[in-house]
């Protein structure tokens, strides 16, 4: 048995990047940082903070979703799949890891400017209609472990 299975919580570095390839499928690129914060050990050490710069693909119903209400700085949860690729540029072979992403839940303070909808929505690609897209859930609340309560980044468990 194995898993692939990525569970990220982070923020949007900019803002995805949608095309629409031949049927009208849309897929949307983007990068989410993951940031551990610094400390200090115990013998004195400083250990700087470090991010982690993450390449999303969200495909469907997905890419719609990050068209419409992912921009830079916005905070998300996302679940999904990590898949290395390679090509060849000019003589070169080339690597790539991205996260495709099968769910994606919209966290935090929404900006105005891109506020259609009252609640933060959960999507997920749900390949039991063939790949096409369909919200997994809407709810009035996010998930009891996400909710935002006026805790800042610094009062998460992880």
């Amino acid at each position: 048995m194995s898993v692939n299975k990525v569970i990220l919580v982070g923020n949007v570095g900019r803002d995805p990047e949608v095309r629409y390839l031949e049927r009208n499928v849309a897929v949307a690129n983007f990068t989410l940082a993951t940031t551990e914060r610094g400390y200090t050990m115990q013998n004195g050490t400083q250990v700087p903070e470090r991010t982690e710069w993450h390449n999303i693909v969200a495909w469907r119903g997905l890419a719609e979703l990050a068209e419409k209400y992912i921009r830079k700085g916005r905070q998300l949860y996302i679940e999904g799949k990590i898949q290395s690729r390679s090509w060849e540029k000019d003589g070169v072979k080339r690597y790539t890891t991205e996260i495709y992403a099968e769910t994606i839940q919209l966290l935090g303070n929404r900006p105005e400017t891109i506020e259609p909808l009252s609640t933060p929505p959960t999507y997920a690609n749900n390949n039991s209609n063939g790949g096409n897209y369909q919200p997994n859930s809407i709810s009035d609340q996010q998930p009891e472990s996400f909710e935002n309560d006026g805790a800042t980044d610094d009062d998460l468990p992880f």
